[in-house]
């Protein structure tokens, strides 16, 4: 009789322990996934400002050289992703794990024409150029 008693008080133990168990995971996994989304939000924001960064760095390395002059940027991109140009910005637009899009821009002079790329995942090489005589930078994917 003192067996089956420390038997029900084991089973009880662990019927306790599995419903606490599970009770602990069903209110902590959601809270998980949305801060890893928000995290992997934050990365991809962080790699976008990075990639449009170097962009920024070759146009106000050439805009500062002047005409003749021609930067090369090497990106690895891990998202699709589109790149505007314009004269005094260069900016892309993320969209987030919530359905809403981020805006990143950075400011620049330079003599750029306003243009848009799109850039798909993957290694792509980026070249901006002041040609000799020409009144404008161009930029292009090579």
């Amino acid at each position: 009789m003192i067996k089956d008693n420390r038997g029900q008080i084991s089973l009880e133990y662990l019927l306790i322990f599995s419903i606490s168990l599970i009770i602990i995971t069903v209110f902590s996994l959601p809270l998980l996934h949305e801060s890893m989304d928000n995290t992997f939000d934050v990365s991809d924001s962080l790699k976008a400002k990075a990639d449009l960064s170097n962009i920024a760095q070759a146009i106000k390395h050439v805009y500062g050289e002047g005409q003749g002059s021609k930067r090369v940027v090497k990106l690895d991109i891990s998202l699709p992703v589109k790149i505007s140009v314009a004269g005094d910005h260069v900016s892309s637009k993320i969209k987030l794990k919530n359905g809403e899009s981020k805006t990143i821009k950075i400011y620049v002079n330079s003599k750029l024409k306003r243009d848009d790329f799109n850039l798909g995942k993957g290694r792509h090489e980026m070249i901006v150029e002041w040609p000799i005589g020409d009144e404008h930078m161009k930029i292009y994917q090579k």
